[in-house]
């Protein structure tokens, strides 16, 4: 396997702290609408589904999935309309109104820090409901590199376009001032009817609720990562959607439908560190709580970033990271690619120490008590633990 080696200057391009995000206002047909005229729409892995050519996207790198976030203050709503991937919403702040259905009729609210899927097909808006005065930041992320875009419910285009707003063929915003002549029909996009809109699925409050996993709802482990019981260490991992990193046998995931990526909770006490580790496959960090210290590459080589909370961070696939709580508890949420179950390998000095402490991978690639394996499944893990890496 060949690894990837990060400079100081790529390490810092991977980190999108909160000074480096640039939001668009005009990203929407709905954005000049009452109420809905102060959101502000942010990029940061792929386009997402903006339908402005002026969208400043922080990373474009495909990822197999796209993420960005909305800022939308109390009493501000996202108008309806539907996604044809995966829609995840990650509240970081406040309180959010959710409503679903060919016309907005189901609802339900979720607070910080829930995490909510919404499926595919159905038309969908929310509002920031928050008792107090609050930016409300919402993180999404959207399955595939290319989302498609999205589609309005007829009732948003046709009162945006009472304020100069309309959508192309190309479903991309078409922007006229007062006194303008209205656009030739035939060059707009032809809103779903409401024959075919009534045919879409619709979900209950009860099974929308499925969907959400709240930060009541989270299932801790403390046996989720094989350096958990390492001193200094001790990251717990708490699944939220499909299968991600985690090695405890008996963790699972709230929600197990498949999106394109895997969504999971990490938490660490201060000053502790998730080891040095390696993952196959691409992910993205997104910082809700403290500070988290990024250190990439082998030992002798580590570059460093530090990363407030709000922050996202892309980590390279086969690259060598380890993480680490600055300033008090951290909580982070970690974005893999790919819906099957995925692979870690520990640096060597992890492995050891581990060991050490009767810790070691079972055939399956789960953690296990050394001690109580005989030694076919002991060669077995082994081999899982091991990655045979050259640095590029």
């Amino acid at each position: 396997m060949k690894t990837i080696h990060l400079t100081q200057s790529q390490a810092r391009t991977r980190l999108i702290a909160p000074e480096d995000m640039v939001s668009c206002n005009l990203a929407f047909i709905d954005c000049k609408l009452p109420g809905s005229h102060l959101k502000q729409n942010y990029s940061f892995i792929g386009p997402g589904v903006t339908q402005s050519s002026e969208q400043v996207v922080n990373i474009p790198e495909p990822h197999g999935f796209n993420i960005g976030a909305a800022a939308m203050p109390k009493g501000v709503t996202n108008n309806l309309h539907l996604h044809f991937t995966a829609e995840v919403f990650l509240i970081h702040e406040g309180t959010w109104r959710f409503r679903w259905g060919a016309n907005g009729e189901h609802e339900a609210e979720f607070s910080a820090p829930t995490i909510l899927s919404i499926p595919t097909w159905i038309f969908r808006g929310f509002t920031n409901v928050s008792k107090e005065e609050t930016s409300g930041m919402v993180f999404t992320v959207l399955g595939g590199d290319n989302t498609g875009g999205i589609i309005w419910h007829p009732s948003v285009l046709a009162a945006a376009s009472e304020y100069g707003m309309y959508l192309s063929k190309d479903n991309m915003l078409i922007t006229q001032e007062t006194g303008d002549p209205r656009p030739d029909p035939a060059a707009l996009l032809t809103p779903l009817s409401e024959e075919y809109i009534a045919g879409l699925r619709d979900y209950s409050v009860e099974e929308m609720r499925q969907r959400a996993v709240t930060g009541d709802d989270r299932c801790w482990s403390a046996q989720g990562l094989l350096d958990s019981v390492l001193p200094g260490h001790g990251g717990e991992i708490a699944p939220v959607i499909g299968f991600g990193i985690s090695q405890d046998r008996d963790s699972a995931p709230a929600i197990v439908s498949p999106h394109g990526f895997s969504v999971e909770w990490l938490r660490l006490a201060e000053d502790h560190v998730v080891g040095r580790h390696l993952c196959p496959d691409i992910q993205v960090i997104m910082v809700f709580k403290g500070q988290l210290e990024i250190t990439w590459n082998e030992a002798g080589e580590e570059v460093s970033v530090i990363a407030p909370e709000r922050s996202v961070i892309s980590v390279p696939a086969n690259s060598w990271r380890r993480y680490r709580a600055v300033d008090g508890k951290t909580e982070f949420i970690l974005t893999t690619r790919g819906d099957q179950r995925k692979r870690l390998y520990w640096d060597e000095a992890i492995l050891q120490q581990a060991r050490e402490h009767n810790r070691c991978l079972d055939p399956d690639g789960y953690v296990a008590d050394a001690d109580i394996l005989p030694a076919t499944a002991r060669r077995a893990g082994a081999i899982l633990e091991t990655c045979n890496s050259n640095k590029t």
